[in-house]
């Protein structure tokens, strides 16, 4: 069993650090305004507004941050405010153990996808995929995105339905949901931040990309043994693709059907997680999860 951080209560204290591109304190003020319409006490981190070219801050200034809310016990989660790049840089610079003892939950994705499956794999801890403050705004408060993190962030449980598509392969199938970012998780291949995945439920997304480049990442997990032994796979947004000239002739989810079609385990396409602002609903890396996908819908469960 994952260890799971307490459900927050009202009165918490949660921060918000930035662990990779830079962020100002402007970007940040409705999500300070909507947590604490949650009753929730927001501590900023001191790489809010730093700039050091793309960073909030340089690598060192970036760990310390994190390291300082990791470490600070009255802290119960930790925010972290945008993607872009970086947290690769800094994780082999953390000292998770007084979070091991006092874990907490740790919110973001994209780029987050390095903290989110780092401490799964060394610390079997449980971390939530989620809406970042960069993306949210006054206008999406009441979006799935903030109603799912908040669902999720407060309750222990959450059950989450979606119209079912013809591409899936049907099944029913219970292990611990794993993944995130792909062009994330290809960048930790062969690393211990993205350990042994049988009997795993993955979950991939992604942003920006070339075809191609999807085709070699799933190659790449493939041939690392990353797909062979799963118990399922979830296919959120592949946002803004990219084509070649010569076209590469298939979509994303062509690409990753080809990948995994000989492997008999259920997928789910076209699952809101990802690149898609005020659709992106929370889930809980690390959970044990039930997924169900049938002809009308697939179902999951944490």
């Amino acid at each position: 069993m994952s260890i799971s951080p307490q459900p927050l209560s009202k009165k918490d204290k949660i921060a918000i650090v930035a662990t990779a591109r830079k962020i100002s304190l402007e970007e940040i003020k409705d999500t300070i305004e909507l947590l604490e319409r949650w009753d929730l006490e927001i501590v900023i981190g001191k790489t809010i507004g730093l700039d050091n070219d793309q960073f909030a801050g340089n690598d060192n200034q970036r760990a310390e941050d994190l390291q300082s809310f990791l470490d600070n016990k009255e802290i119960k989660a930790i925010f972290l405010a945008r993607g872009g790049y970086g947290s690769v840089r800094i994780v082999e610079k953390l000292d998770f153990s007084i979070f091991v003892k006092h874990p907490k939950w740790i919110i973001g994705y994209s780029d987050p996808t390095v903290l989110l499956s780092h401490i799964y794999f060394k610390y079997n801890i449980e971390s939530i995929h989620a809406i970042m403050p960069f993306n949210i705004n006054k206008n999406n408060f009441q979006s799935p995105a903030i109603t799912s993190l908040k669902e999720t962030l407060f309750q222990e449980q959450t059950h989450r339905e979606f119209p079912s598509n013809k591409q899936n392969r049907e099944g029913e199938v219970k292990g611990d949901l794993i993944g995130g970012n792909l062009s994330v998780l290809y960048s930790l291949l062969g690393s211990s931040s993205f350990g042994n995945t049988k009997d795993k439920i993955l979950f991939i997304e992604d942003l920006d990309e070339y075809l191609y480049h999807i085709d070699r990442m799933m190659q790449a997990l493939k041939r690392a043994g990353k797909l062979k032994n799963l118990k399922g796979l979830i296919v959120g947004a592949f946002s803004d693709m990219h084509d070649n000239t010569i076209p590469f002739g298939k979509t994303a989810n062509e690409i990753i059907f080809e990948a995994v079609k000989e492997y008999d385990y259920p997928i789910a396409f076209k699952i809101p997680i990802g690149h898609i602002e005020e659709k992106n609903i929370a889930f809980v890396v690390g959970r044990k999860t039930s997924l169900i996908i049938d002809k009308e819908n697939v179902i999951i469960k944490q």
